[in-house]
């Protein structure tokens, strides 16, 4: 079923464990996601991010995740991921996304308040649930079509400060993480988790979450991180899995790649719970 973040989110908050965040790039990806979930009966948030409209584009992504969300038997939140122009945002309420990210990290304060209220308003009009970004999540390299940019530390009072004015229905921190591969294991400042989760009202998401350990997710999955993006572990594990079983035929490669994203999920499924 379709669903926007409201509930799952505010669910996992209060109960302190985290929902899997996968993007998906085409229909393999995004039915292999659900038929994870489905399998023990969890609900899932479905992204898409604006960086892979190259791939498929948004109202491609808008079909398929719909298809495979309406006729799942758990809950399923399609979700516009980092999305940075507000028109495409507004494009993707339109075309049946339930959960939408407006990314103005890199813009000043009030400019990034400016455009999420913009998005707010627009999205909370169609029942549609809003993710912002303070601090900014940097990237090790460009494997999910970043810039290569350094974090900056998501700042508590600015946090709050944030919330507050914009109405926003959860909120990505930085606190150590980067999207794509890293070299080693991210240092993350539980501390500044901490005081984070004890400012603001709202579910905390972490971006970046590949690559970042176990025991890393574990506990900000027990210490007031809701939602947690995953991307390029799947295409590492569906890689691992064609490795392995060297397939010889097209059919047979496919079918690899979508049991090793599978076990990428059943894994984090087990990682987030509480």
């Amino acid at each position: 079923m379709l669903v926007n973040s409201k509930e799952i989110l505010s669910k996992a908050k209060q109960e302190g464990y985290a929902v899997p965040a996968p993007d998906f790039i085409d229909l393999d990806s995004a039915r292999s996601y659900v038929q994870g979930a489905e399998a023990i009966g969890k609900p899932i948030i479905l992204s898409f991010a604006q960086a892979h409209h190259n791939v498929i584009s948004l109202e491609e992504a808008s079909l398929i995740g719909k298809y495979v969300a309406q006729n799942a038997s758990v809950p399923i939140v399609l979700h516009l991921d980092h999305g940075t122009d507000i028109d495409f945002i507004k494009k993707g309420i339109d075309l049946g996304f339930t959960s939408v990210m407006i990314d103005a990290s890199m813009d000043t304060f009030e400019e990034n308040i400016r455009k999420t209220k913009e998005v707010v308003d627009y999205a909370h009009k169609h029942n549609v649930t809003v993710e912002a970004e303070i601090g900014h999540v940097g990237s090790g390299d460009n494997y999910e079509n970043h810039d290569h940019t350094d974090s900056i530390y998501t700042e508590v009072e600015e946090a709050k400060k944030f919330v507050e004015q914009t109405n926003v229905d959860s909120l990505a921190v930085s606190i150590g993480t980067a999207h794509g591969k890293y070299k080693g294991v991210p240092q993350i400042n539980f501390e500044r988790l901490e005081e984070l989760k004890n400012a603001v009202h709202v579910p905390l998401v972490l971006h970046g979450g590949s690559g970042s350990g176990d025991d890393n997710l574990k506990r900000c999955a027990h210490n007031g991180i809701s939602k947690i993006n995953i991307f390029t572990d799947f295409l590492v594990g569906a890689m691992n899995e064609i490795n392995e079983k060297k397939p010889t035929e097209y059919f047979d490669l496919k079918v690899c790649a979508n049991d090793g994203m599978r076990k990428v999920l059943n894994h984090y499924f087990d990682v987030f719970a509480k």
